[in-house]
């Protein structure tokens, strides 16, 4: 039983970072973006929060750095897919790209490139009183940092600004008929941006969450494909909030799995753990592309007549 408490609080914990990057790419997409530079965004963020943590002492204003900064490189996407409408791929490529070098470039200039990195203030565990102590599930879910509460309580929020406001419906309409919305007066570039700006914000939670929750410091190249998983995830989820939880929970089974693979003498190659998420991501992709809700006008530039 204690085995199985602990498998699903690294369910949990594992799955948070994809789970906070996919509520902000839901957003964009649902808006007609694909916000293929997440992943570049993420590792930006896991630096950027390290270093606020360092010179500051405190985790949550590092968090808070991290976000800031994703946020100016978010708009520096927005910029070129949104204002000058240039490729969303080839962009967010670039992005990741540019993430690679530049934090690689900063974290060795900054901290050098010393075995034993300098200690910094990261996520502690909160344990909620009364719930924590539910036998099995208590500790696995009741247990985490507030990060994982937060990205949890975030679903059901991000589900009612998307069906249930008008700032949601404007979000979608954009997305499917873009020329219908700026026939009405709805501000195609504006509603897009903003989508933009706030992926962009989560996706730096979520590296942040990374270098200081599920480790104690930033290493280089450590996001390991975390973004495009959240891409994954948001398409796997259908577009939807809830859809990219259950998608986010499947993809943190996954890696779970996998280290328990390579902790235990199975016997199997590690090779095969190590690839064991990326083989269900893909599998899980196969089977919902024939039911997907892909917005209409996703990935295709919006250009005024």
């Amino acid at each position: 039983m204690d085995g199985l408490s602990s498998f699903l609080a690294s369910v949990l914990r594992l799955a948070t970072p994809t789970l906070l990057a996919a509520l902000g790419i839901v957003f964009s997409e649902r808006a007609g973006i694909v916000n293929i530079g997440t992943e570049g965004m993420m590792l930006i963020g896991a630096l950027s929060g390290v270093m606020g943590s360092f010179y500051t002492g405190s985790v949550w204003v590092g968090a808070l750095i991290a976000m800031a900064v994703t946020l100016l490189f978010s708009m520096i996407f927005a910029f070129f897919t949104v204002v000058i409408k240039a490729d969303q791929t080839v962009i967010g490529t670039g992005m990741n790209i540019l993430a690679a070098g530049l934090t690689i470039t900063v974290n060795r200039a900054v901290f050098g490139a010393s075995t034993s990195p300098p200690k910094i203030d990261v996520f502690s565990t909160v344990k909620i009183p009364l719930l924590s102590e539910i036998p099995v599930i208590g500790p696995a879910l009741f247990q985490q940092p507030m990060p994982v509460y937060l990205a949890f309580l975030l679903v059901p929020v991000a589900g009612f600004v998307m069906f249930r406001t008008n700032v949601g419906l404007k979000l979608r309409a954009v997305g499917e008929n873009p020329r219908a919305c700026d026939t009405v007066g709805i501000s195609v570039m504006k509603v897009r941006f903003s989508a933009v700006l706030y992926s962009g914000l989560m996706a730096g939670l979520a590296g942040a969450f990374v270098s200081m929750g599920q480790m104690s410091f930033f290493t280089e190249n450590m996001i390991s494909g975390g973004g495009f998983i959240a891409v994954a995830a948001v398409v796997f989820g259908n577009y939807t909030p809830r859809g990219v939880m259950f998608a986010s929970l499947t993809f943190g089974a996954s890696r779970a799995l996998m280290y328990r693979l390579q902790a235990a003498s199975t016997g199997i190659p590690s090779q095969f753990a190590l690839m064991l998420p990326y083989l269900i991501t893909i599998v899980a992709l196969c089977l919902v592309i024939r039911r997907s809700n892909k917005p209409t006008a996703s990935a295709v530039p919006y250009i005024k007549e």
